[in-house]
Order: C-alpha cells, then sequence, then structure tokens
C-alpha cells in the first residue's frame, strides 16, 4: 500500500450537519470565520452549506470558497436537479470544487419517506451523478441510511454512482444505528462485491445516537475507507456527528494499528478551532469532552496525581500540548495527596523543609471539604495567615439592590459591602445590572484587575434552582477564582466577584508578610 492509499481524508461538515443541530443559523461572516479556522486545521473538505435551502445559504457557500486557500469547498444536494444546479451556482468560478449529491436507500426511507420503488431511486442516482459531472469532476454520491439498508441494494447503488462518475462514495449511519464491527463489516463487503469500487474513495458519515460514531468510523477506516465525515466539537443532528478531533487524535495515536493510515490535521490547532466553533456557535463544550474538553487533561485522583508527576504517561495517552492546549491541569480537592502539595508549593518557589508538610496537608484537606476545591493562592494562605485570617473575609456582602429594564433604562446598582469592621456604599452605572454592580464592588474594594473569565451554571432544576457564578481575575499576572452560589443570579454575581477579590487581599496580606521577613524594620 502507498503512502497516498494510507491518507484517510478529513471531510468537514461543521457548516452544514453541525449547524442543523443550532439554535439559530450562522451568518456569511460567522461561516467564513469558522472556514479559515478549518482551512488552518488542515481539513481536506469543507462542506459549506446547502445552496437550495435560501439564498443566504447560497451566498455562504459562495463565500467560504472565495476564503479558503487550501481545502476543497463543497455543496451539498440532494438527488435533484435544482439542487445540483444551485451547488454550481454557488461554487462555479472556482478551480476546484465538489458536489455532494445524496438519495436516501434504506428500505424504511425509500418506502415511507420518497414512496418510490428501488429501481426509480437508482435511476434518480445515476442521473444526479451525472448531471453533477457535467459541472466538476469532483462528485461525491451518498447512499442516505446506509446503515441500515439491504447490502443487496447497498452494492448496487455504490457500483452504479461509481459508474455514472462518482469520484467518492459516503456510506453514512445517519441515525446512528449500527455498532462498530457491524458497520466495519459493511464497509468490508463492499470493497469485496462492487466490481469498481477501485474507482472511487470510500467515505463514511456516523452519527453519534448510540454513542458509537467515532468508534463506527475508524471501524471503517481499518476496512478501507479512505474519507471520515466529522464536525468539530461532534456538533450535528440529534446526539451529533463522529467528532473531528476525536478522529484525528485516535488516528495520530494508534494509526500503525488501523494499517499504518494518517491524516494531514495540524493537531496543535485541535484545541484553538474547538474553542472558535464553541463560541461562534454559542454551543459550550462539555468538560468531559473527550481530547478537547476542559477536564480532558485534568487529575484530581491521588493515585493518578503522584503517577502523572512522576511520568506523565502514565494516565496521559496524549499531551495536552499535542492538541494545543498550555499544560496538563492537577485539581487540587481532598482527593489529592501530599505529593501534590508538594510539587505545587515547589511550583510557586517553596523548598521542602521550609514547612511542615503534615501539618500544612491537615489544614489543606479541611480547606478542600469546606471549599470544594484549593487554588494556588489558598495553599499559600495556609503557609502564611494564621487561622482566624484564613477564616475571614475583608470584604463581605451586606446589601445589594439593582434596577434596570429596557434600553431606555440605564442600569444602576448600589452596594454595601462590610469593609474589615466598617461599612461603606456605593452606587453606579453600567452596561448591564451585572456590569454596575462589578464596578461598584471593584471602587469599595480598591482592587484593579481585569474580569477574564465569567460562567452562570444552573445548579439544580425548575424555577428555584440556584445559580452558580464562577469568575477568574486577573490581578498583577495572577490569577484568581471566585464562585458565588444563590437564586438570585445578580446576587451570586456578585458573590463571585467578592470571593475573588477576598483572595486578591489574602495574597496580599502574605506579600506584605514575605516582604517583612526580607527587610524587617529597625
Amino acid at each position: 500500500m502507498s503512502e497516498q492509499d494510507k491518507r484517510v481524508l478529513i471531510f468537514d461538515t461543521t457548516l452544514r450537519d453541525g449547524e442543523q443541530a443550532l439554535q439559530k443559523s450562522l451568518t456569511v461572516k460567522q461561516k467564513v470565520q469558522i472556514a479559515t479556522i478549518l482551512d488552518q486545521l488542515g481539513v481536506d473538505v469543507i462542506e459549506a452549506g446547502f445552496p437550495i435551502s435560501s439564498p443566504g445559504d447560497l451566498q455562504a457557500v459562495r463565500e467560504v470558497a472565495l476564503n479558503v486557500k487550501n481545502a476543497i469547498c463543497c455543496g451539498l444536494a440532494r438527488a435533484l436537479i435544482p439542487d445540483i444546479d444551485a451547488c454550481h451556482e454557488a461554487l462555479q468560478g472556482i478551480e476546484h470544487y465538489r458536489i455532494h449529491t445524496f438519495i436516501a436507500t434504506s428500505d424504511i426511507h425509500v418506502k415511507d419517506k420518497l414512496r418510490r420503488s428501488f429501481d426509480d431511486i437508482v435511476q434518480m442516482a445515476d442521473t444526479a451523478v451525472r448531471h453533477a459531472r457535467r459541472y466538476t469532476d469532483d462528485v461525491e454520491f451518498s447512499c442516505e441510511d446506509a446503515g441500515r439498508t439491504p447490502i443487496d441494494n447497498l452494492c448496487r447503488m455504490v457500483e452504479t454512482a461509481i459508474a455514472a462518475g462518482a469520484t467518492t462514495v459516503n456510506i453514512p449511519d445517519t441515525v446512528g444505528y449500527t455498532l462498530p464491527y457491524e458497520f466495519g463489516n459493511i464497509i468490508k463487503t463492499l470493497f469485496n462485491r462492487v466490481p469498481n469500487i477501485d474507482q472511487a474513495r470510500i467515505s463514511v458519515h456516523c452519527h453519534n445516537d448510540l454513542g458509537m460514531a467515532t468508534a463506527n468510523s475508524l471501524s471503517a477506516v481499518m476496512e478501507g475507507a479512505r474519507q471520515v465525515e466529522c464536525c468539530v466539537n461532534g456538533l450535528g443532528e440529534r446526539a451529533g456527528n463522529c467528532s473531528l478531533e476525536e478522529v484525528a487524535m485516535a488516528i495520530k495515536l494508534r494509526g500503525e494499528y488501523m494499517g499504518g493510515v494518517y491524516t494531514n490535521i495540524v493537531n496543535t490547532n485541535l484545541a484553538r478551532a474547538s474553542q472558535v466553533v464553541s463560541g461562534v456557535c454559542n454551543e459550550p463544550v462539555p468538560s468531559h469532552k473527550a481530547v478537547v474538553g476542559s477536564n480532558a487533561f485534568a487529575h484530581s485522583s491521588g493515585i493518578h496525581q503522584d503517577g502523572v508527576l512522576k511520568n506523565r504517561s502514565t494516565y496521559e495517552i496524549l499531551t495536552p500540548e499535542s492538541v494545543g492546549f498550555k499544560n496538563n491541569t492537577m485539581h487540587m480537592t481532598a482527593r489529592s495527596g501530599r505529593h501534590m502539595i508538594k510539587a505545587v508549593l515547589e511550583g510557586m518557589g517553596y523548598q521542602e523543609g521550609t514547612y511542615d508538610l503534615n501539618d500544612l496537608y491537615t489544614r489543606f484537606l479541611k480547606l478542600a471539604d469546606r471549599k470544594g476545591q484549593v487554588f494556588d493562592y489558598d495553599l499559600e494562605a495556609l503557609l502564611f495567615l494564621s487561622h482566624e485570617q484564613e477564616e475571614n473575609s475583608q470584604f463581605t456582602l451586606e446589601n445589594l439592590s439593582v434596577m434596570s429594564g429596557d434600553k431606555n433604562l440605564l442600569p444602576t446598582a448600589s452596594v454595601r459591602l462590610r469593609i474589615g469592621k466598617r461599612t461603606r456604599t456605593e452606587s453606579g452605572t453600567g452596561n448591564g445590572p451585572v456590569d454596575a454592580v462589578y464596578n461598584c464592588i471593584a471602587r469599595l474594594c480598591g482592587l484593579k484587575f481585569e474580569l477574564d473569565h465569567f460562567s452562570i451554571e444552573a445548579k439544580g432544576s425548575g424555577m428555584d434552582a440556584q445559580g452558580q457564578v464562577d469568575v477568574d481575575l486577573i490581578h498583577e499576572g495572577r490569577t484568581y477564582h471566585g464562585k458565588g452560589l444563590s437564586t438570585d443570579i445578580i446576587e451570586a454575581s456578585a458573590l463571585s466577584l467578592i470571593s475573588a477579590c477576598n483572595a486578591i487581599y489574602r495574597a496580599q496580606l502574605i506579600a506584605d508578610e514575605k516582604a517583612e521577613e526580607h527587610h524587617p524594620q529597625v
């Protein structure tokens, strides 16, 4: 097998199938933004949209084609002449483009959706492919719901499409029905029974209804498929599509096991692509998402942390750097062991022997049980501050009132804080109620900081659920985390900022004590 025969093309359909899962369509500008990232990622084919669906989608497909530099741009069409003509209209003048046409082939789709005979379906496919070949020599044909299509019918359809001029034939598991061994066997059977199959590239497009999309796609690759259709972050109809980042890194890591296959994906751009798509589509990436989730390289178990500190490969089959993250994350929780605490302190410049690890660890566990997650500045506070200083907060919310409404009413807030032993009140405005509250708190605390991250998450369900707000502040080059919980989102937002400000205040106390140790007064 030649090197070229081992290459697996990555066909990205985030802008078409992925968009179908969103609450609202992407704008042309947003599609171009995502397409640019996909092009930099090394995607081979970008399915930019469904031109017949609307003038806006037709224009978006054209703009994507005009802006990408390396990837082939593709438009989707049903096996209908007007659909194929719309693809040509969107892509004409582009040096190299693809038309992707499809029709359903399973019994349930043929009889109940299309209400035609299978002979009619075969003829429609033949006509569609031949018509598309009038415009471009890069034509892909898909057998929709191939996973549930009788194998004899599927073989006939694949042979017909290739004979008509299809250069890529896609075998979709449209409803995510098959299992990996079963789907791989479908691909194997096609290679054994379709006489002209060597004249086309076999592609797969798997959905994730049973959580099998990536496994099914890789099973197909092992049986000879050389294109995988997928979406960034696994976006797509219902439970989503095969995840691009999972396929790319599985082939990167286990390609030799799969026969020496490889892709041209620039894996160090995966994290950035995930974050851009998540932001543009307003679809948060689950923290436990494989490869690109926030917990993908996080370790909380003391046993795992110990192993990773000694040798990262004990619990990391991939490095965070390999997909574009800076490093892994060690969560300090009650499950962390002494080795973790020692490693964090060493990273902060505290040498072993300058503190009592056993005493510190006992105090750490108490704090972790109370707080959940402990941060480096919390650990430093355990070293320098007394028990009383650790427990007490410099800033405490006593009262909060907010006025907000339509665009004609300027959001206004009034905040009263207890600062040490005295109470102060501040009023102010902002571009929203939370911003107004934050402006007041910043002035009351007298701290300069940059809000780096703000997130809201419902804890529970129903109208009485509490909202948890998490913020990250950057103060003098260091990040401080704050958390607030309340049934009132504005109050939770205020509490989270105050929590982070208290962390900054404690860090300042520590800095002052350390300065005093090095430069004592005479």
